[in-house]
């Protein structure tokens, strides 16, 4: 027996959702056969990717075949469209199975922003200091594909969407909460029910279990069982650091201070740009220590952690001009850090799909800045400008504002105005989808239209 045949042995089992984690779902269940039934559900017919003899279930009523299940194994991002509570079925995910299965060996990330790096950066430390470790979850491969790999000292890190959070019932052993910010409101409708999708990554920790987060978004009391460490950044400012207690990471500009503890980061030797990327070291750093990882491996593999692409990545030189993709923006806050980091930034890009975030902080911030020419597009650039056009009389220099169409009209315009000896970076504050397959196709795009 399988360690999840009790969760299906004897059952009728549906699969709802049949992209990448469903398929894997699929196969999975397919080898071990403990179920009694297996049938499949999505919206769109890919029936012809299933063995003849399995049902499935198609068209826009799919979900409405839930209750003649008794396990249902739900992809992420799937809306339900009932509240969990009155469906007869038991709801289950790959994420939830897998956390009991092995959760004391899960370092679990999410966050608005920065999991992904997060993850990578701390995978890559723990992978070349020579520890047994798996990548797993919102990134890389599904949970399930891993599960002939894991040993009993692999160690397992984890990121974490909201859609996977959402409905579990088990926490990891360590978890990490980089923080949160205002996003996916389509999904959600609320930035309270958003809120509560991410703080399920600690509900269900227990008092042995480890929770890193952000001062930002700590949990209220009572609300964590766990040995809360917090992560607190005092900006560029290095006075203060070598002054944080047991329970309290501070970030003092390159400085990062743990209890007695400090570790400088080499700012020159390394590839990750920006304040905010050095933040999330400070988060990997705690979990290092934790995990007794030495100066020396930590520095070594801070050294040679390549960044993941789409996430404020140089592109290169073109008559004189440095591009620079940062199309992993879809908050105005990441859109900030973006310029924040480029001090020569002649002009951005900015806009994408509408999800109605407010974008008030962002609409300040440029107004302040130094930005010469600021390029928007699609609609939550037509929404941008309108708004700074009817709500901020007091917007300086409103010159520099331009709208255009879409990705390849702004490229143009970039390419004629931004002056020689500076930089253009596409950092859009908005999602691509709809416009985009993506935000990694939208990033390629802009790539083979700056070098072109």
């Amino acid at each position: 027996m399988t360690g999840i045949d009790p969760f299906i042995k004897g059952k009728k089992v549906l699969i709802l959702g049949f992209g990448r984690e469903g398929a894997s779902t699929f196969r999975f269940l397919m080898e071990g056969k403990a179920y009694q039934e297996l049938a499949v559900a999505d919206q769109e017919d890919k029936s012809d990717q299933l063995p003849e003899g399995i049902p499935f279930i198609t068209g826009p009523d799919y979900q409405r075949a839930m209750d003649q299940y008794e396990v249902v194994f739900k992809s992420p991002g799937i809306v339900l469209e009932r509240p969990l509570e009155e469906y007869r079925c038991r709801i289950l995910s790959q994420t939830e199975v897998f956390f009991h299965l092995y959760r004391d060996q899960i370092i679990g990330i999410t966050g608005t922003k920065g999991k992904s790096t997060t993850a990578t950066l701390l995978y890559h430390i723990l992978k070349s200091a020579g520890r047994r470790t798996i990548l797993a979850g919102n990134i890389g491969i599904p949970a399930f594909d891993h599960m002939d790999e894991i040993q009993e000292d692999t160690e397992i890190v984890f990121e974490l969407s909201c859609h996977q959070l959402e409905y579990i019932q088990e926490s990891p052993h360590i978890s990490v909460l980089l923080n949160i910010h205002e996003e996916h409101l389509d999904h959600y409708g609320t930035m309270e029910r958003y809120v509560a999708a991410k703080e399920q990554i600690y509900r269900n920790q227990k008092r042995e279990d480890i929770l890193f987060c952000n001062r930002q978004c700590a949990p209220g009391r009572g609300s964590c069982r766990a040995r809360v460490i917090l992560v607190e950044d005092f900006g560029q400012e290095a006075r203060g650091a070598g002054q944080m207690g047991a329970d309290s990471i501070g970030l003092f500009g390159q400085e990062i201070s743990w209890g007695p503890d400090c570790f400088s980061i080499p700012g020159l030797e390394i590839h990750l740009l920006g304040h905010h990327n050095y933040f999330d070291i400070a988060f990997v750093y705690g979990v290092c220590k934790l995990k007794g990882i030495s100066h020396e491996e930590f520095l070594e593999g801070l050294r040679t952690y390549e960044p993941l692409p789409h996430r404020l990545q140089f592109l290169g030189e073109k008559e004189g001009i440095r591009y620079y993709d940062d199309s992993i923006s879809t908050i105005g806050n990441t859109t900030i850090q973006a310029l924040e980091t480029l001090k020569d930034a002649d002009t951005v890009l900015i806009g994408g799909m509408d999800r109605g975030i407010d974008y008030r902080d962002l609409i300040e911030y440029l107004s302040a800045s130094t930005v010469a020419h600021i390029i928007l597009m699609e609609d939550t650039g037509k929404r941008i400008y309108q708004e700074i056009r009817s709500q901020y009389p007091e917007f300086r220099n409103p010159e520099r504002l331009s709208l255009a169409v879409h990705l390849e009209d702004a490229v143009c315009r970039a390419k004629a105005l931004t002056r020689k000896g500076k930089s253009c970076v596409l950092s859009p504050a908005a999602a691509s989808y709809g416009i985009f397959r993506n935000f990694e196709a939208r990033g390629e795009a802009f790539k083979n239209m700056v070098l072109s």
